[in-house]
């Protein structure tokens, strides 16, 4: 089962200093059909005006991945972490227990990013927080893994879920491969650039679920960059 959900489609909800589109249910978007894909929970497509961005609020007992499509993210924290992660990069906070983080783009131009929340697999445990580069380049042609909780992805950055995060950049007209095990529920959204998977059309940012499925064949028909999630 492949699932295409139109961009058009998403929830959506403009603040003026945000502009968020919502892939599942989230905030004041409600959507019984969209509650969630297997361990994941969220995966909003927000973009920050400059100077602007998210005051300090809790989270606990959630896995959260940001992904910066343009532009960079600043981050602070209750635990004394700072940082700022920059277009192509990824940061992952563990809410464990607890947290109270403050996110803004302190930059001079508009900050894009996919935040993605995924569920974890026991509740509690420590807080944490972390950021590292992926460089486009080391992602040409195929899928790398960006963040995961399984054990093998030992290069990634680590998160308390059964789940992966995976970024590709692809040439328009060239395919990358991604096995899977058909039980997993995936969710991948073209960040840039239109794509096909196993055959179905999909413009940027529109969402695709998939299940059933033992291989993914994603082709570019222009230069694309893709973001995919690989939950239990």
């Amino acid at each position: 089962m492949i699932d295409v959900r139109p961009f058009a489609s998403l929830g959506a909800a403009n603040h003026g200093w945000l502009n968020a589109r919502h892939h599942f249910a989230f905030a004041s978007y409600h959507d019984q059909a969209r509650m969630g894909w297997g361990a994941l929970r969220v995966w909003n497509d927000d973009e920050i005006a400059a100077g602007a961005g998210f005051p300090p609020h809790p989270h606990r007992d959630m896995e959260i991945v940001t992904f910066v499509r343009d532009g960079a993210i600043s981050h602070r924290d209750s635990l004394g972490n700072e940082g700022r992660t920059v277009a192509g990069d990824v940061q992952v906070m563990s809410a464990g227990s607890g947290i109270r983080h403050a996110e803004f783009n302190a930059e001079t131009e508009t900050t894009r990013i996919f935040q993605i929340w995924v569920q974890p697999t026991a509740s509690g445990g420590a807080p944490s927080w972390g950021t590292r580069p992926f460089p486009r380049d080391a992602r040409t042609g195929r899928f790398v893994t960006l963040a995961s909780g399984i054990a093998s992805d030992a290069d990634a950055l680590p998160i308390r879920a059964d789940a992966r995060i995976c970024g590709a950049t692809i040439a328009a007209g060239e395919t990358a491969t991604y096995a899977t095990d058909p039980s997993r529920h995936l969710y991948l959204v073209a960040a840039s650039g239109r794509i096909s998977v196993n055959g179905v059309a999909a413009e940027a940012r529109d969402g695709i679920a998939v299940l059933g499925e033992t291989s993914l064949q994603v082709t570019a028909g222009e230069d694309a960059e893709i973001i995919l999630v690989d939950a239990a």
